[in-house]
């Protein structure tokens, strides 16, 4: 099994920076996200905003994990039925849709991985809804990170809330260990039980990223080797935030000014 790294002073330094610099491509993009928009005219924005103002790297673009083509954008755009690795092109946003937007930029070689739904025009009760629950599931998986929890604890809290609403958790896909690498150790589910899996230490960083379908939680890829669809067709929702293992709790790397009101019961530690 892979060992999971824990960060130096310099390494959490330079993820702070990667982490609000995704968080505010997220910032720089939203009055763009508007009905009429394509996906692809939102991916040829963020990739300019992080090279020439920001100057960073976009890191999804020609990522190329085994068995998989190079990924051929800068940034995910996941519309509705699709869960995740939606690439961006002609697709036009239309009142009613809802979009995942995800965002990893490369810093100094460190990498800032988030995401945000954004809900275009007159979206269905369904979708707000489906919205809401998943943002409270990422953030009460992040409520329970501290050192000597576990990360079946994060699992856990997000499987009874998502299905508590009638919801279903993706299994295929999940959270990750990053820092100077995209995805490394340790996996973290978005189900499971109390106390298994891996215990954490400060020092710690990783993604939580709920995928949560309103639907089943089957899957089904796509021909071009990277959109992942419900298998239902039923709508998807995702939400994430690049998250450090303090002394005492976590920190969250992935605020930025425009990020959106966290919830009442979520106490930042």
């Amino acid at each position: 099994m892979e060992s999971i790294s824990i960060k130096t002073a310099e390494d959490i330094a330079g993820m702070r920076i990667a982490g609000k610099l995704a968080s505010e491509v997220l910032d720089y993009i939203t009055p763009f996200v508007q009905v009429g928009v394509t996906t692809g005219e939102l991916d040829r924005l963020c990739h300019e905003y992080m090279v020439n103002v920001q100057g960073t790297i976009p890191a999804p673009l020609n990522y190329c994990p085994p068995g998989y083509t190079p990924y051929p954008k800068a940034i995910c755009t996941s519309v509705n039925d699709v869960i995740c690795h939606g690439i961006p092109g002609d697709k036009v946003l239309k009142s009613g849709d809802s979009v995942n937007l995800d965002i990893t930029v490369i810093k100094d070689g460190y990498h800032g991985d988030t995401s945000r739904m954004f809900l275009l025009g007159e979206p269905s009760i369904l979708s707000k809804r489906l919205n809401q629950i998943t943002y409270e599931c990422m953030w009460l998986g992040i409520s329970k990170i501290k050192p000597g929890a576990y990360l079946g604890d994060i699992g856990h809290v997000i499987q009874q809330h998502a299905e508590k609403a009638g919801y279903s958790v993706v299994r295929e896909f999940c959270g990750h260990g990053i820092g100077k690498v995209f995805h490394e150790a340790p996996q973290v589910m978005h189900y499971g039980k109390p106390g298994t899996m891996e215990k954490l230490e400060a020092g710690m960083i990783f993604t939580v990223e709920p995928m949560i379908n309103a639907g089943r939680r089957e899957i089904r890829a796509m021909g071009d080797g990277w959109t992942i669809r419900t298998k239902d067709r039923s709508l998807s929702a995702q939400w994430e935030h690049t998250v450090l293992v303090t002394e005492t709790g976590y920190e969250i790397l992935t605020l930025s000014a425009g990020y959106p009101p966290i919830p009442d019961y979520i106490q930042l530690v």
